[in-house]
């Protein structure tokens, strides 16, 4: 299962999307993004994957050069710097 599942809102957070997935994988973060659906059916995806975390990017987000990371098993989730996702799923 992958340990990460980034869900893009919209088009600009697809492209920001595809890119934190190689920086992801490039660190040895296994990390998937479910492609069909509203975001409601994504994250139903992203839950069904087994991740432990999904990484949301909407408009706002990427403007603030964030991404908002929910844990899926507590459903707690926070604002971090894209820069900071891997460190924060590494922990």
């Amino acid at each position: 299962a992958p340990l990460v599942a980034v869900v893009p809102m919209g088009e600009a957070a697809q492209a920001v999307a595809q890119g934190l997935i190689a920086d992801l994988r490039r660190d040895g973060i296994a990390c998937d993004m479910p492609f069909k659906g509203n975001v409601k059916k994504r994250m139903q995806r992203a839950d069904a994957s087994g991740a432990r975390f999904a990484v949301i990017l909407g408009d706002d987000e990427i403007a603030a050069g964030e991404a908002t990371m929910k844990v899926l098993g507590t459903g707690e989730q926070r604002r971090v710097a894209l820069a900071a996702v891997a460190a924060e799923v590494q922990q």
